[in-house]
Parts: C-alpha cells; sequence; structure tokens
C-alpha cells in the first residue's frame, strides 16, 4: 500500500493560537480611542499635583499683589473712614458707589500702575504696559478672574505642560495689554483678564483640533463660552479693561493653534498592561501626527499672531487712538449706568471749604458734596469729582 504524505500533513496542521492581551473588542477599542477633555483618564492622580506649579504661582503672584494694592490705598485713613466693610480697617474697600467691585480708589490704582491714555501719550509711561496686566479691580473681580484661571489653566497644564501654558499665558496678558492700550481712554483701567481670556482662546483651539478624541466636547465648548461670556460681562463694570479680554482671546487662539496640537498622553489606565498598553500608546501617537500635524496651519497662525504682535506695539508706540475710527468701540468697555458714565471726558469741580467742610460742585452738571473735613489729598479730590460728575 503506497505512503500519500500530503494526507498526514492535512491532519497535523494546527491553527495558531490568537495572541494573548488583544482581544477583538480590544481592537475595536482601538479604532477610535477617546479622551475626556477635562479629565483624562490616561493620567496618574500623583502627576496633576506636580504639573500644576506655574498656574499656581501666576495665581499666588494676583493675590500678593491685590494685596498689595489695598494696603497702599488705606481706605480707612485716606477716605477718612468712608468706606466698605469697615471691620477690615487698613483693608476695607472704597464705597460702592465708587467701586462696585469692592475695591480700591481710582488714584490707587494709577497709583499701582493702571493705564490711562494720558500716562502712555503725555508722560510716556510706558512701564504701565507691564503692571497693568497684574492689577485687579476689586475683590469681585479678583475672585471670579483667578478662579477661572484655576479651572481652565491647570487643566492646560497638566494637558501639555507647564512650558506651554506658561508662554500661551505671558504672551497673550502681553498682546492684550497692547490692544487694550490702542482704545484706553482718559479713566483707569486694570487687564488682568487679558491672560484668562488668552488661556480659553487656546483651550479652544485644542479643543477644535482634537476634537475627535473627546468625549464630553459639546460640555467643554459650553464650559468655555460660559466662562468667556461672564467675565466679558464682568468687565463692562468700571475699570476692568474688555479689550484686553479680546486681544488675549485672539492672542491666545492663535497661540494655541501653534503650540497645543496635541496632547500629553502619558500613561493608560493601570489594569491594562503587555501588549494592548504598548498598542493603545503607539496607536493614539501615530493617530496625532497624522491627523494634526499641520505646518501649513501653524505657520498661517503664527504668521497672523507675529503681524498682530507688530502692529499693536506700532500703534502703541506711535500713540495711536482707536476710538477716533471707531465711536462706538467703548460700548465694548462699558456700559452706561446712573453710576457711572462712559463719556470719556475729564472732570472738574469747584472746592470751597468753610467751616471744617468742604463743598466740592461738578462744573459740568452742578451735583455737589459737602465733606465734614478739609484736609483731604488732590488725588482723592479727583476721585470724588469723578463720582459726583458721573
Amino acid at each position: 500500500m503506497a505512503f500519500d504524505p500530503s494526507k498526514l500533513q492535512t491532519q497535523i496542521d494546527i491553527k495558531p493560537p490568537p495572541p494573548p492581551f488583544f482581544t477583538e473588542s480590544a481592537s475595536e477599542s482601538l479604532q477610535e480611542p477617546k479622551l475626556s477633555f477635562f479629565a483624562s483618564r490616561y493620567r496618574r492622580p500623583r502627576r496633576r499635583r506636580a504639573d500644576t506649579w506655574l498656574i499656581s504661582l501666576f495665581v499666588i503672584l494676583h493675590i500678593v499683589a491685590f494685596m498689595a494694592t489695598m494696603v497702599v490705598n488705606d481706605c480707612w485713613s485716606k477716605s477718612h473712614g468712608d468706606c466698605a466693610l469697615k471691620a477690615f480697617g487698613r483693608l476695607s474697600f472704597q464705597p460702592l458707589s465708587e467701586n462696585p467691585l469692592f475695591g480700591p480708589s481710582a488714584s490707587t490704582l494709577d497709583e499701582m500702575g493702571a493705564l490711562r491714555r494720558t500716562f502712555l501719550t503725555e508722560n510716556h509711561q510706558t512701564w504701565r504696559l507691564f503692571t497693568f496686566p497684574c492689577l485687579h479691580a476689586g475683590a469681585i473681580h479678583l475672585v471670579i478672574n483667578l478662579s477661572c484661571v484655576i479651572f481652565v489653566g491647570i487643566h492646560l497644564e497638566q494637558e501639555f505642560g507647564p512650558i506651554m501654558a506658561g508662554l500661551i499665558y505671558i504672551l497673550s496678558a502681553f498682546v492684550g495689554t497692547l490692544v487694550a492700550a490702542l482704545f484706553v481712554e482718559k479713566r483707569p483701567s486694570v487687564g488682568s483678564s487679558g491672560a484668562l481670556f488668552g488661556l480659553l482662546g487656546a483651550t479652544l483651539s485644542a479643543l477644535i483640533q482634537n476634537w475627535e478624541m473627546y468625549t464630553n466636547k459639546f460640555t467643554a465648548l459650553a464650559s468655555v463660552i460660559f466662562v468667556s461670556i461672564g467675565n466679558f460681562l464682568l468687565g463692562l463694570l468700571p475699570y476692568v479693561d474688555n479689550f484686553s479680554s479680546i486681544g488675549g482671546f485672539i492672542s491666545g487662539f492663535l497661540l494655541g493653534s501653534v503650540f497645543l496640537s496635541s496632547p500629553k498622553v502619558k500613561e493608560v489606565a493601570q489594569d491594562k498592561g503587555g501588549l494592548m498598553d504598548y498598542d493603545l500608546k503607539s496607536y493614539i501617537k501615530s493617530r496625532l501626527r497624522q491627523k494634526l500635524d499641520r505646518p501649513v496651519y501653524r505657520s498661517v497662525s503664527i504668521l497672523l499672531f507675529g503681524l498682530m504682535l507688530a502692529g499693536c506695539l506700532v500703534g502703541v508706540l506711535q500713540g495711536i487712538n482707536m476710538n477716533q475710527y471707531c465711536g462706538w468701540c467703548r460700548y465694548a468697555d462699558c456700559v452706561p449706568s446712573k453710576s457711572w458714565s462712559c463719556r470719556d471726558t475729564e472732570n472738574y469741580c469747584e472746592t470751597m471749604a468753610s467751616n471744617e467742610q468742604l463743598t466740592l460742585t461738578c462744573m459740568a452738571n452742578g451735583n455737589f458734596r459737602v465733606l465734614p473735613f478739609t484736609n483731604i489729598s488732590q488725588a482723592r479730590t479727583n476721585d470724588l469729582c469723578s463720582v459726583i460728575c458721573s
């Protein structure tokens, strides 16, 4: 009987086993990996605290600057006890009719480095471009602004690292200051919101670029819009500059398009391992390189940012006043009210002292106020004159 080797080969042919750690469900999960925008599940919790030192430092510096402003303000002495929350003593706030944000007087903001057009065009105090983004108009402004900085900034620092978040924060604050200087009027203004809006613009840019990666993208988008609108409305109150917010948002969006092309995928969940762990990280990185490496988009963004920076810088150095070309633009920064005016005019008051009383009379509308003291500084007189004439 003849021996047929092909039959024997057919009988001993064995299918190889499927590779370990790679199931059909795992294959499906590799096709569309999803991340949570504000809480990536591919991170170690202990690394989160270590990755937020820079934003925390900025927050501490802002708090120190506000405390120093209130010490210089010294409402209890300079305003003769006419203060809000008198229990705070030297740190008490100006009356709400003067500062509705529970903050210092206009003269104190000037002393600490706020912007006015006359400071830039007549006195050439360009150093105010660096103090302007460090100041807050009041305690309400401070709390809302820093709470939003913590909410948005810590996320960006965790996702993209402290260097990228720090560059966006500082550059957006500076460009926002330049934009504000083009529109600033004769009343004092501060612009710490410019850096916050830079972070918001960068967050929006990162969300759009990595849209398909995230599971809660509409919630994240709604959060960015809500925070932006809330802080913009806050900027309609006295002393808070909204043009710095607009400039910061645009510059933050452009910088985010350049720097925030892909989040830092550090580590997958701890209960995964082996081939699955390796393949998932490799797949995500390859997808990011394919879909998010956009040299033309980045080049256009950095070009637009450079043009914006250079144009605003030249305009500020030349003393250009954009309000001369846009009469309605001031209403993006101020809403007229019975308590304050949006008119860009200087106020003049007539003073008359008699019987240990001082009477201030506004020359524009005839309003007057009688003060039970006469020992008052010229800066404080100007503050009260602005309140009477508004």
